[in-house]
């Protein structure tokens, strides 16, 4: 879990997708958080992917390292309302605070469980982490 945590924070923007009814839906995020031994990603209430993880809780995300490989994340996102989660997450990414506060009912974090990540290259064999 560590290592995917880890590639995924040298990426930086990663492509998470959700379901909005049979439409699949794909938007660039930046947030990637390691707490209480989970990887979290964090949104805003008020968003439609918001409203997307609470229809569907199953994601997937996809990120290209600078060198060339890249992962493919499934996993079931899952709501933590902790105030605890939240102020971890605005913590590791401080620009986030104009926007968001813990506890303001509209900061919400998700931690990715169930998950298969499968780092892979196209001069290497692919490797399978489940966390």
């Amino acid at each position: 879990m560590n290592e995917v945590y880890e590639f995924l924070k040298q990426c930086g923007a990663y492509y998470l997708a959700t379901a909005e009814g049979d439409q699949p839906r794909v938007r660039p995020f930046g947030t990637v958080d390691l707490f209480d031994g989970k990887i979290y990603i964090q949104t805003g209430k008020v968003k439609a992917v918001a409203k997307q993880l609470k229809s569907n809780s199953k994601v997937e995300i996809a990120a290209m390292a600078q060198d060339g490989r890249w992962i493919r994340i499934t996993a079931r996102a899952v709501i933590d309302e902790r105030t605890e989660a939240q102020e971890h997450m605005l913590e590791a990414y401080p620009s986030l605070k104009a926007m968001y506060r813990p506890g303001d009912g509209n900061t919400e974090v998700y931690y990715l469980k169930d998950a298969v990540a499968r780092i892979c290259s196209f001069t290497e064999a692919p490797r399978t982490i489940k966390f």
